[in-house]
């Protein structure tokens, strides 16, 4: 092992839905993250690959659905995707379709106006909301039993003096993101991670922002143990409503609780499954270079 990176820790928070067994996950997210990073810094890539024991997920997914998915569908599509060099121009013109722009102008209009959700024909936003109230409310003490699931080994890696990265996707970032508020303004642990890595999160969104761990409070409104924020969205991902999120949080560096928030727009997902063009997809985002180059730049500051 490398003993300079032997310390480097990469945590990933998956978003919602069930999600395949959590090693068979493991693997095909660490295939994307190390293609992505490949793809620039081939050096760093293979440096990675042979400390994999740095990247673990918090399997979340099966305690709250109580069910699993079977990886199998997935890995023709996943080989797919690493073979390619880019999102096709057939990919482009779906991404950014006139279809998919007023599919998302409907969300966003639901998202100011919570009574304009019932006008959506897509039932996936009901759908969506249901799963993420449960969340929110916290039914069943779901919500805490699934931070926990994260607190747990960030205690231990803090302990252990490791510098992390937690790379959260779509509702994992909104679970990270309390998770590290709670650490701070309750358990009142001052370890740090240096970077925070949302892909297609929603975290901007009023409804979502409103319901964050803090936010109707003045004196404890965020967390302080985040260094550096680096979030991607891609074009034509409906859960990342509002792209960017350094206007959202702003406070947290006039606070002096983050050194700094980066907002990267507008890039490709260009996954595709057996439905098509699915732009939300975590390992879509792990492939892409602005996510290879955000986690390369990390890892070379070990």
């Amino acid at each position: 092992m490398n003993s300079i990176h032997s310390k480097n820790r990469i945590i990933f928070v998956p978003g919602k839905n069930p999600k395949p067994p959590e090693e068979q996950h493991r693997q095909q997210l660490w295939r994307c993250l190390l293609r992505g990073v490949r793809r620039s810094h081939p050096d760093i890539a293979a440096n990675m690959e042979q400390n994999e024991e740095c990247f673990s997920i918090i399997p979340w997914n099966p305690l709250y659905y109580n069910k699993i998915k079977p990886i199998e569908p997935d890995l023709p599509w996943i080989d797919r995707l690493l073979e390619m060099d880019g999102p096709t121009v057939q990919d482009k013109q779906k991404a950014l379709s006139l279809r998919r722009k007023i599919t998302k102008l409907f969300y966003v209009l639901g998202d100011h106006f919570p009574w304009f959700i019932n006008f959506i024909p897509d039932p996936w936003a009901k759908a969506a909301i249901k799963e993420t109230m449960r969340y929110f409310n916290n039914q069943e003490d779901i919500a805490c039993r699934v931070r926990e699931m994260l607190k747990s080994p960030l205690r231990a890696s803090f302990e252990r003096n490791e510098r992390i990265m937690i790379i959260s996707h779509s509702l994992g970032s909104v679970i990270a993101y309390d998770t590290l508020w709670e650490l701070w303004n309750i358990e009142r642990i001052r370890n740090h991670i240096t970077c925070f890595l949302t892909i297609g999160s929603p975290l901007g969104s009023t409804y979502v922002r409103k319901r964050l761990k803090g936010f109707s409070t003045t004196r404890h409104q965020y967390p302080g143990n985040m260094t550096h924020w680096e979030n991607v969205s891609a074009h034509g991902d409906m859960v990342a409503l509002d792209a960017t999120l350094g206007d959202n949080f702003h406070e947290m560096i006039e606070q002096g609780l983050i050194e700094s928030i980066q907002d990267h727009c507008n890039v490709f997902n260009y996954f595709r499954g057996e439905k098509g063009l699915n732009v939300h997809r975590a390992y879509g985002y792990l492939v892409n270079p602005v996510v290879g180059e955000t986690i390369a730049q990390w890892w070379n500051t070990g």
